[in-house]
């Protein structure tokens, strides 16, 4: 027998087995018997909308032999709900469970429901400071971030100084670029980059960057961000593009990221395709050549031969 099945306090609820094709499935799926078991009680409870103490328990208990079944979730905080439960103390075991598996979505599906619930934020940015200690990259753990600032306008609650940090840790995380890109123009109403003095600052910033990885795409995709956001020519990068690529020194090209805006400025220059197509050039034969065909397609968008090899284009 087994947990519930020879609990006592259990003995009122039939369990209702799962129902995969009848008694010959085509692919029955391999449930161990203690998680098959405490899903057909969960299926008892579902259908008696039973939402008790016990109910509550089992749900842990399903949780931790399965933390991606979504219904179990759903159905744990319509539970916590309906009790009036301690939001707090359901915080502190999500902790160790968001902890134990941090690759979980539901786990933070759940917290945002209670967090939501709580109408207070306190101890969430420590707390996912410390998940993203653990995976700076974590894209469950930076959209529920993202939602804590947008839910509690944290815009200007030390949310730049934080991806400041991150990236002093890890200059290509694009994840933290992401954020910061979020913070500086997603507030309603906010002039982000198009404000001149925040524009500069954060063109700085990613110059800064740069200056220390320049084979790095994350701070030359931020700056081809500001510039489109604020309907500026790309052009207005090319003096920054040209510190790191230049036609004159083809040996000496240190970002490819570089040599591609330079290329796509000098296209949209009058008389500057056929330095475009040396730029192009370089890219597909020296500084970026497992995308030769993509900068090919680029190349005949300007109206110009084939790709030659770089040491037939450079003098």
């Amino acid at each position: 027998m087994g947990k519930y099945s020879s609990d006592p306090t259990w003995a009122d609820l039939t369990p209702l087995p799962t129902e995969e094709g009848g008694s010959h499935p085509l692919a029955q799926i391999a449930y161990s018997p203690d998680y098959e078991e405490t899903m057909s009680y969960l299926r008892a409870l579902m259908a008696a909308n039973e939402l008790s103490p016990r109910a509550l328990e089992l749900t842990e208990d399903l949780i931790d032999m399965n933390p991606a079944h979504y219904t179990v979730w759903l159905y744990r905080s319509k539970i916590l709900f309906a009790l009036n439960s301690d939001l707090h103390e359901e915080l502190v075991w999500l902790n160790e469970t968001a902890l134990a598996h941090q690759k979980n979505y539901q786990i933070w599906h759940h917290r945002n429901l209670i967090i939501d619930k709580l109408g207070s934020c306190e101890g969430e940015a420590e707390f996912v400071g410390r998940m993203l200690e653990r995976d700076a990259k974590n894209y469950h753990v930076w959209s529920y971030r993202q939602w804590l600032v947008k839910r509690f306008d944290l815009w200007n609650q030390g949310e730049l100084e934080f991806t400041a940090k991150m990236l002093k840790e890890d200059v290509r995380n694009n994840s933290a670029w992401n954020h910061r890109w979020f913070v500086v123009n997603g507030k309603v109403a906010g002039m982000g980059v198009g404000d001149p003095k925040i524009r500069a600052r954060e063109i700085k910033f990613a110059e800064e960057a740069i200056k220390k990885v320049a084979q790095n795409q994350s701070p030359w995709n931020y700056l081809r961000g500001i510039v489109k956001r604020c309907g500026l020519p790309l052009a207005e990068l090319k003096g920054i593009a040209e510190q790191y690529a230049s036609l004159e020194r083809p040996h000496e090209v240190r970002s490819s990221f570089a040599l591609d805006v330079l290329a796509e400025i000098l296209a949209e220059e009058e008389g500057g395709k056929e330095q475009a197509g040396r730029a192009l050039d370089l890219l597909a034969t020296r500084y970026d050549p497992v995308r030769k065909n993509y900068w090919a397609y680029r190349k005949s968008q300007l109206g110009m031969g084939e790709l030659k090899q770089a040491v037939n284009v450079v003098a």
